[in-house]
């Protein structure tokens, strides 16, 4: 498994990439975005995470609430590590970290598929730690409370994005894996 980089520049220090001339630096930073009220990344107490089993074979599906009394962000891709393999599940399609906002109140739905089914090799871990942003710990969910027996299967692990519905989850995951 690789493991996904948490580092995100912040957008202020970002560099953009030009045409020049000879001579000329390749690199100029780019220009500061007008100022906006910044949303604070969601305390680890303040959301409450959830993982349980699919219909469908090897695919989790999780959520992420906003128990808090103000808007807050987590990271657009979920932060799923497997027992004490290395490395996270991979967004598909492929995507760097982002702020996602969660409304007071508001939920925020992932499809994961922890085996490919192409896989002819797999390992076994006795459960997965889910987390709405790379800041936190995390919630540790063991086999049975995700709908598996004694352990979960893994080889290539996939994560979706977070999406506002369960269904809209399950579609990307679906959209992506066929």
């Amino acid at each position: 498994m690789r493991i996904r980089p948490a580092f995100v520049a912040p957008a202020a220090t970002a560099l953009a990439l030009l045409p020049v001339a000879a001579g000329a630096p390749a690199a100029v930073a780019a220009p500061a975005a007008a100022p906006s009220a910044a949303v604070a990344v969601c305390r680890e107490s303040a959301v409450t995470v959830t993982a349980a089993r699919s219909a469908t074979p090897h695919v989790v599906r999780i959520s992420v609430t906003n128990k808090g009394p103000a808007t807050c962000v987590v990271d657009r891709v979920p932060s799923i590590t497997f027992g004490d393999l290395d490395g996270a599940a991979q967004p598909v399609p492929p995507a760097g970290s982002a702020p996602y906002r969660l409304t007071a109140g508001g939920s925020a739905y992932a499809a994961v598929r922890t085996l490919d089914p192409a896989a002819e090799e797999s390992c076994t871990v006795a459960y997965l730690t889910v987390s709405g942003d790379p800041s936190h710990r995390g919630r540790r969910f063991d086999a049975a409370s995700v709908g598996t027996s004694g352990t979960i299967r893994v080889w290539e692990p996939v994560t979706t994005l977070w999406q506002p519905t369960a269904a809209k989850a399950d579609a990307a995951l679906a959209a992506v894996t066929r």
